[in-house]
């Protein structure tokens, strides 16, 4: 039997379609609409998962259903969302799990994005043999995951792992959730992006902008900085640099509260700048880590891109 997973974000729609041992068979990919509401992203989450069980082709009596990895704050017994303001009418509940349900006539399960994508990541991808995992989503935001004695922790209210809100600067900078200081405000790549812009408007020398332009891109996104800093860009360097030592201390920190095995790094900056950026934050987290040496593993994701529609996927596929 074959399950489909959804990662749905605030600007695209990623499906994959997966057998029993969690093989991705077959993917389809969309956009998420900036207007019309739930019900156009629910049409869209329809278009997406026919087309990846067309690209697997697997029959749809054969789907054993569809998960979905929501933003914001999932009651996965009913399958409603709320609070997921990059989504179109999402900023008060919305009952995802049954729209889909309706639209597609099976079996909908509906999880958090973070925390699908780290199950994914425990299960089949860079944490497979650790209990005890930290994993860190930096892409837009900063989200994280926690997986303790085997099994994804996600606290009393459903809020563990919310790293990027650590405060690592007291009194910082502005952070999109309204408080100062988070650790988001300097490693999110939202933030970024408006402390990029504001250094161009003052006058800084930056090719962030033209590259985003060239590259057609709505928003600064991980490759966008990928290019600046492979071109020497000294305004992208200075950005990153500030995102690694955020990163460092607010990791090390939640490390040396929780004692973990390991710490994944994936996201969309994590992915694009791959190995040398989880490199640098290791060695940043250093003079912040309670035991030295330590013993603590700091790997990159394995799964990528695919790590939230991967982990949405088990939430049927194996009631993960």
């Amino acid at each position: 039997m074959h399950a489909v997973g959804v990662d749905l974000g605030g600007t695209k729609v990623q499906g994959v379609v997966v057998d029993r041992d969690g093989d991705r068979v077959g993917e389809a990919r969309g956009r998420t609409p900036a207007a019309g509401g739930p019900a156009a992203v629910v049409a869209e989450i329809a278009t997406v998962v026919k087309a990846a069980a067309k690209d697997a082709k697997v029959p749809a009596r054969k789907l054993t259903g569809v998960g979905i990895g929501s933003p914001g704050v999932v009651d996965s017994a009913t399958g409603e969302v709320s609070g997921a303001a990059n989504l179109p009418g999402f900023d008060g509940t919305v009952p995802l799990g049954p729209l889909v349900a309706d639209a597609l006539g099976t079996e909908v399960r509906v999880g958090n994005d973070v925390s699908v994508a780290t199950v994914a990541e425990h299960r089949l991808g860079a944490g497979r043999g650790f209990d005890d995992l930290l994993v860190v989503f930096a892409g837009s935001g900063v989200g994280g995951g926690l997986v303790l004695g085997g099994r994804l922790w996600t606290g009393t209210h459903g809020a563990a792992g919310e790293i990027g809100h650590m405060v690592v600067v007291e009194g910082g900078e502005l952070c999109p959730c309204g408080r100062r200081g988070c650790m988001e405000a300097y490693a999110g790549r939202n933030a970024m992006e408006r402390l990029a812009r504001a250094a161009a408007a003052a006058g800084r020398p930056t090719e962030l902008l033209a590259i985003q332009e060239r590259q057609g891109r709505p928003r600064m996104t991980s490759g966008v900085f990928k290019t600046a800093l492979d071109a020497g860009d000294p305004l992208a360097h200075e950005l990153i640099e500030r995102a690694v030592q955020a990163l460092a201390a607010a990791i090390a920190s939640a490390v040396n509260l929780v004692d973990v095995q390991a710490v994944l790094i994936g996201g969309g900056l994590g992915d694009k700048l791959g190995e040398p950026f989880v490199r640098r934050i290791e060695t940043a987290m250093v003079p912040h880590l309670f035991l030295r040496p330590s013993p603590l593993r700091v790997l990159p994701g394995a799964l990528g891109d695919y790590a939230g529609a991967t982990g949405a996927a088990l939430l049927v596929a194996n009631g993960a």
